[in-house]
């Protein structure tokens, strides 16, 4: 995971490696990620809590620079992605957003002609973001101890090419989000991805994550899936694939 600095602009950079695009519509596409260190939220489910201060320095340059040569390999692919240029280069955390270098970065991979993606934790506004990029952003749902940071502003802000992601971890969040979609009426703004929260392993279970509020009750993957289809839900469920291909505790994928 790196930092870095320039024009006294503060850049969390983690760790940066080409990988496969696992949580949203661009699941299974070569991608690079680039995850920014630190995170004001403390989700109760969050599986990188080592990205709330580790990292080390790195200048906006040097960051670009990496980009360019782990997508080297991919400058002929002939896989066809739907309007998106390989490899994709998403921005992750912590929460990118926090990172006052992010914008920049993302102006100018877009520029650049790579096709950015933006994951956020909609605590922030998102209105800053260059109108190139794809932004996955999170509604945080009640088990995750953050619901109150939901800023609902950035919903006028949402385009067809952005998705809005939910974690569910209990029945009462999947409650919340049938109401929330039929509330808002989320599904005629973009893509809606669900998540299955996924137990962490002793070494994630960070001592500063929220505790999942008293009296909720978890739900199973089954469960949820077995929801979604019953009330004919208008989301797509996120397999995260890179807790069934690598380790679910392994960093950096």
């Amino acid at each position: 995971m790196t930092r870095g600095i320039e024009k006294a602009v503060v850049l969390g950079a983690g760790t940066m490696g080409a990988r496969i695009a696992a949580h949203f519509a661009n699941a299974g596409l070569p991608c690079i990620f680039v995850r920014l260190t630190a995170c004001n939220l403390r989700c109760s489910y969050c599986d990188s809590a080592y990205a709330f201060t580790e990292g080390k320095k790195q200048s906006l340059a040097d960051v670009r620079a990496e980009i360019d040569r782990l997508a080297k390999p991919f400058a002929h692919s002939t896989l066809d992605a739907r309007r998106s240029t390989l490899p994709l280069v998403e921005l992750t955390g912590g929460e990118p957003l926090l990172q006052k270098g992010a914008l920049p970065l993302m102006q100018q991979l877009c520029d650049d002609g790579y096709t950015v993606l933006l994951e956020t934790s909609g605590a922030h506004d998102i209105s800053a973001v260059d109108p190139r990029v794809r932004r996955i952003m999170d509604l945080k749902c009640p088990s995750s101890g953050e619901v109150a940071r939901n800023r609902w502003e950035n919903l006028a802000q949402l385009k067809s090419t952005d998705e809005i992601k939910f974690v569910i971890g209990t029945v009462e969040d999947y409650a919340w989000v049938k109401q929330q979609i039929a509330q808002h009426k989320l599904d005629a703004i973009c893509p809606l991805l669900v998540s299955w929260v996924h137990p962490l392993a002793p070494e994630q279970q960070d001592k500063s994550l929220k505790k999942v509020p008293a009296g909720q009750a978890p739900i199973s993957r089954l469960q949820l899936v077995e929801n979604i289809i019953n009330d004919a839900l208008p989301v797509r469920f996120q397999a995260q694939l890179h807790k069934i291909i690598w380790p679910p505790e392994q960093r950096g994928v």
